[in-house]
């Protein structure tokens, strides 16, 4: 079986497929420590062991990490796009080439976040990106509270219905996240119907009481879409979905660009949701990567200026953050150590969408996508990539 190996841009070097060992650096572990006593082992696009290092398995090719960091690539469950397209209406080319571009900056695993559209564009979009295999869905539109919709135009919002949740997900056959705007689900059918099809739930674009935030958890929900964003600020005689995310109902999405939340909030938000409930996500949009310009978003014209994405009435409209640009921003406005913002962008993630069995975390079994990272700038060296270093490892024999 043959595999290619991007060396360089535009170049490609024909490899014959072998196993790999990568030891001699510190490999992130579940709880947020390095260690610099395990070795990897991955054979085609799976690791297929984690050993210590003095019983490392024999391998075709050795990796000398010579004392850098391995990762496990990132995971992002709430992006619309970037490269200068978006998943709404993206062709299986333009998808592939999103695919690419996520990976090469380190975004290993990804769930195409579709906008508020009519059922016809979302089932079109979805039979798109399956075909693309895509590891899964996220679909953050339609179902919102009209008073907190953000970017989204209010003629492309639509009541729960079970029944059309329904016709939409029979056509989706990856893992799904669905965002809702819950206290509108007044009978729980709609709640019902996305865990019949297996989909995780998550409180987004709301006007939710406290009680009513407690109510959607009861049914189902299990996160808080871009927690903060579109929704009540925290009151102290209502404290809403906001209190409920911060005393432990459930993972909470942080966008952690300084725009969306100051980094004093997104401090005070991982001291509530600490190191296993903070879930870091983009919400970017089709101009992330690209120049200053004029883009769009659910169908809404946008201009992106300095980084900032805003609707013609001055609606932020997603960003044009880089996950790994999260990670060290927790990092900075929080105060939290490297490891522990990395399970933010990667375990967390995975089991908030529940497809932690596969990706998320260095251990046997899940896919070998990896991060090599230099530790005196923690800048990404290489990613790897579905098993296929996107750039040739150093220390490579």
């Amino acid at each position: 079986m043959r595999q290619y190996v991007i060396i360089k841009k535009d170049t490609v070097k024909e490899v014959i497929e072998v196993k790999t060992l990568f030891r001699g650096g510190k490999v992130l572990q579940p709880n947020g420590s390095f260690s610099d006593r395990l070795a990897v082992l991955i054979d085609g696009d799976t690791i297929t062991a984690v050993h210590d290092s003095d019983q490392a398995p024999a391998a075709d090719r050795v990796c000398d990490l010579q004392g850098k960091l391995l990762l496990p690539g990132l995971v992002d469950v709430h992006t619309h796009g970037r490269a200068g397209f978006d998943f709404q209406d993206a062709t299986v080319d333009q998808l592939n080439t999103m695919k690419a571009d996520y990976a090469r900056h380190g975004v290993t695993t990804v769930f195409p976040t579709l906008a508020s559209a009519s059922v016809s564009d979302w089932i079109e979009a979805i039979a798109r990106i399956d075909a693309c295999g895509f590891d899964g869905i996220h679909l953050e539109g339609r179902y919102l509270n009209p008073t907190k919709r953000g970017a989204h135009p209010a003629h492309l919002l639509a009541p729960l219905n079970a029944e059309e949740l329904d016709t939409v997900l029979q056509k989706i056959t990856s893992p799904c996240h669905v965002s809702a705007a819950l206290e509108l689900d007044t009978d729980g059918s709609f709640s019902a119907c996305a865990r019949r099809h297996g989909a995780t739930l998550g409180l987004a674009h709301t006007m939710a009481t406290a009680t009513e935030t407690r109510t959607a958890m009861e049914r189902g929900a299990t996160s808080f879409t871009h927690l903060f964003n579109a929704m009540p600020p925290l009151h102290h005689r209502e404290g809403g979905a906001v209190s409920v995310a911060l005393c432990g109902g459930g993972y909470g999405e942080l966008i952690a660009d300084g725009l969306h939340v100051c980094p004093d909030m997104i401090a005070l938000a991982y001291r509530c949701l600490g190191r296993d409930r903070t879930v870091l996500v983009t919400d970017s949009m089709q101009g992330t990567g690209c120049p200053d310009g004029e883009y769009s978003i659910a169908g809404q014209p946008v201009i992106l200026k300095n980084g900032r994405a805003m609707t013609l009435d001055g609606v932020l409209a997603g960003s044009t953050l880089n996950l790994w640009e999260g990670v060290q921003n927790l990092m900075r406005f929080a105060n939290v150590p490297l490891g522990e913002a990395v399970l933010c962008a990667t375990r967390n993630p995975a089991e908030m969408v529940g497809i932690s069995n596969r990706v998320g975390m260095i251990e046997q079994g899940k896919r070998a996508d990896l991060l090599i990272v230099d530790p005196r700038d923690n800048q990404i060296e290489t990613v790897i990539f579905h098993g296929k270093p996107l750039t040739e490892p150093k220390g490579a024999t």
